[in-house]
């Protein structure tokens, strides 16, 4: 499928098209109601991970009562599948800028009513890969949520401190070896409610290892915001 990116390049505040349908809508991030009812969502997503379980229910998955994850909790926009993928792939590979508008206004609706955390931390990127792309998808995404929501972003809090080789392929656990020391802080924590800001997370290791780090800098409370749950 073939989207129409420029419709991104300035915000309308009159009807312009949908991305997906072409239809008529006002909607800042882009979609129609209809196009945004019909994004895959995450049916019954556990309270702790935000996985798929079977049925919904207050109390975590099996996998996070034996082993429960560093962060408190973690809400995803979307489901890891079409037209998802094509968004975050835009955004993250073929400098789909206009993208970022677009996931940072659906996590935004899907973390609202939430208690507001005292700050958002993007995932960072190392500084080469910086270079490189010259962008960090989890900040621009960030920064379209925070705006919406009307919370404070600290982008540089959190420092890729040294380059990792890329997560694909890699199993769970070796992609927490890979991640082990990787980020540090580069000031004090503005609070003690945090939340991690995401492209997609698919293991749930960047965010851990991320996670870990808040809280032996005294976070108290620290989720998960993520565009996608793979």
């Amino acid at each position: 499928m073939v989207y129409n990116w420029s419709i991104f390049v300035r915000f309308w505040r009159v009807a312009h098209p949908c991305l997906l349908c072409g239809a008529a809508t006002a909607e800042p991030a882009g979609l129609c109601a209809p196009c945004r009812g019909d994004l895959p969502r995450i049916a019954h997503p556990c309270p702790r991970c935000g996985e798929a379980m079977g049925a919904p229910s207050a109390l975590p998955c099996g996998r996070c009562l034996r082993r429960p994850p560093p962060f408190d909790e973690l809400v995803s926009a979307c489901a890891w599948q079409a037209p998802v993928t094509g968004f975050v792939g835009g955004l993250k590979f073929r400098e789909q800028l206009p993208a970022a508008r677009l996931l940072g206004h659906l996590l935004a609706d899907a973390v609202s009513g939430r208690p507001p955390p005292d700050v958002l931390l993007p995932v960072p990127l190392h500084a080469r890969r910086l270079r490189q792309r010259g962008y960090n998808q989890a900040r621009e995404i960030a920064r379209f949520t925070a705006r919406r929501l009307g919370l404070p972003l600290e982008p540089t809090l959190v420092k890729r401190a040294r380059p990792t080789p890329p997560q694909q392929g890699l199993h769970a656990r070796e992609r927490r070896r890979n991640l082990r020391g990787a980020f540090e802080l580069t000031g004090t924590l503005p609070g003690k409610h945090v939340a991690i800001v995401d492209d997609v997370v698919t293991t749930g290791s960047t965010v851990g290892e991320i996670a870990r780090l808040l809280r032996r800098a005294g976070a108290e409370r620290v989720v998960v915001w993520t565009a996608a749950r793979a």
